[in-house]
């Protein structure tokens, strides 16, 4: 597209979305048919030259959140109450309720880690466009970017940054290493060190939470583990990955070669970060959603209401 018809596109735009013009009025000040007006605006759309965002209604189911905070001690629980939508709808309608609680712990000198993921980039996309912060953005965890795309972690860290004006710190590595000892050589160049040292001192932390599905999970895309060996993982009591960690249903950081061949922080590191915010829904994360709650990684849990009753119901029937 050159730049006289992005232009045009962006003034058509504007003229209907800014001025409240009518298409029939834009026609007449344009000089071009009404039929025309509605293709351009139609196209300025798919170019996402327009980009519309919903503000939906975030009401809260309290007596979730004080459930899941009493049982799992964390900070802030926020449930979001759904309304017979459809997964993409509610998805997009958490990441605003966890976008409007990430603008009120973000402040100038704010120093934010941030993770892969879709439920970490709907929070970014949710992010009211005349909110700015001086934040330094750390990514917390090394890059797949052809497995993860835009959901890849060092494209959600400069997205973020650009949104809130802020700086991005790169960790200018792949997400895994060939092997442990291969990894403690990574780790300890100078400018991965940088940022991971960086994001071990965050003072936020944005990520999701991840199941153990081959046809999902992006390390198996990325060729770094294979299906079977996710299988095996999971017959050996392993339910989720969160920061690319992989866990038990207990809490606990399962004991394998995969979690000691990552490049990024560590569950120690989120342990000690001071507020660490975990996004995810869905009935098929239940299981990963409680293994991470019963870890130390989390004091700020952002779910719907469905699957906040099924964390609960699973963690009752468990004890």
């Amino acid at each position: 597209m050159d730049d006289s018809h992005h232009a045009l596109l962006a003034q058509v735009a504007s003229m209907y979305y800014e001025h409240n013009m009518t298409q029939n009025a834009i026609a007449g000040r344009l000089g071009l048919s009404r039929v025309k007006i509605y293709r351009l605006l139609k196209e300025a759309r798919d170019q996402e030259i327009i980009q519309i965002s919903i503000d939906w209604p975030l009401d809260r189911d309290s007596q979730l959140e004080s459930r899941l905070k009493e049982r799992f001690g964390l900070r802030d629980a926020l449930v979001l109450k759904t309304i017979n939508q459809a997964r993409f709808q509610a998805l997009r309608r958490l990441g605003q309720l966890g976008a409007r609680y990430l603008e009120q712990e973000l402040r100038d000198g704010t120093t934010l880690a941030v993770c892969l993921g879709r439920s970490t980039y709907e929070v970014i996309n949710a992010i009211r466009p005349d909110f700015h912060a001086r934040v330094r953005v750390a990514q917390a965890i090394g890059s797949m970017p052809f497995a993860m795309g835009e959901l890849d972690s060092g494209a959600l860290a400069r997205q973020l940054a650009q949104q809130l004006g802020g700086e991005v710190l790169y960790l200018p590595s792949p997400v895994m290493a060939d092997s442990p000892e291969a990894a403690e050589v990574l780790r300890s160049q100078q400018g991965i060190e940088r940022t991971l040292a960086a994001a071990r001192s965050a003072d936020v932390a944005l990520f999701g939470i991840g199941t153990l599905d081959p046809e999902t999970f992006g390390f198996v895309r990325a060729g770094f583990i294979t299906a079977k060996e996710l299988a095996e993982l999971v017959a050996d009591g392993a339910v989720g990955d969160v920061a690319g960690q992989i866990f038990t249903l207990e809490g606990q950081l399962h004991p394998c070669e995969f979690n000691r061949r990552l490049i990024g922080i560590t569950f120690e590191d989120m342990c000690a970060i001071p507020t660490t915010i975990a996004i995810a829904m869905g009935p098929e994360k239940t299981r990963a959603i409680l293994g991470c709650l019963r870890t130390c990684t989390v004091n700020v849990f952002c779910t719907d209401d469905q699957t906040a009753a099924r964390v609960l119901s699973l963690d009752e029937g468990s004890r």
